[in-house]
């Protein structure tokens, strides 16, 4: 981990190499093997090692490895995203974000939704998903309008728009929660009238298509 984060990259390979090889069973080989895809030079070869540390995961299978299945999922799925596996991808992050529920608390699994939900918005509109639940597509059809938005925002930097509605944006697995947690900020900020008047319409427009009713300053 030293090496990996001086950029020595080749040591970096040939030390968490060595662990795998050294490693004593299935747990400490599926730890290695996480590292060891970190390091690989083609996606095929990404694949190959993410695909070996699941396999020593499911081999654990235990309250050990149960926190892992979020992140490892998600890179089972950005393998297959590297290869134009795109629906293959979609159904990996589908997994990762079903498994959300057993990942750390804090920082890391902060960051792992936010990655879960980036690869869903990523791949929902080129995979085929016509079989998959709609409450699973992370934003759905408002998708489009709150990227419109949301441009507009960063283009005039209006800080107090973004901070309520990206943490909710970004961490969107799809699940009711998340969705309801979307809509309260885009509420929040509909009721306030901070936005210009096109704006306001296209905030409108997303809390309809996420399926909620648009309040008047009244309704809170």
């Amino acid at each position: 981990m030293e090496a990996e984060a001086l950029g020595e990259d080749n040591e970096a390979r040939r030390l968490f190499l060595r662990a795998w090889e050294d490693a004593d069973d299935d747990y400490e080989a599926c730890v290695a093997a996480h590292y060891v895809a970190r390091h690989q030079d083609t996606p095929e070869d990404t694949l190959r090692w993410n695909q070996e540390c699941l396999d020593r995961a499911d081999r654990v299978g235990d309250e050990r490895v149960s926190g892992f299945y979020a992140s490892l999922y998600a890179n089972m799925a950005r393998a297959h995203r590297e290869l134009g596996e795109t629906t293959v991808a979609y159904g990996y992050f589908q997994r990762a974000a079903e498994r959300m529920r057993d990942a750390p608390d804090g920082d890391y699994g902060m960051w792992v939704r936010f990655a879960i939900a980036e690869g869903l918005r990523a791949s929902v509109d080129a995979a085929v998903v016509d079989e998959a639940p709609h409450d699973r597509n992370a934003v759905g059809a408002a998708g489009g309008l709150l990227a419109d938005l949301l441009a507009r925002l960063c283009a005039r930097k209006d800080l107090k728009a973004l901070g309520l509605i990206l943490p909710a944006y970004l961490g969107n697995l799809g699940a009711e929660q998340d969705r309801e947690r979307l809509r309260s900020a885009l509420h929040m900020v509909h009721a306030a009238r901070w936005l210009p008047a096109e704006e306001q319409k296209l905030l409108g427009k997303a809390i309809a298509k996420l399926g909620g009713k648009v309040r008047s300053p009244v309704d809170g």
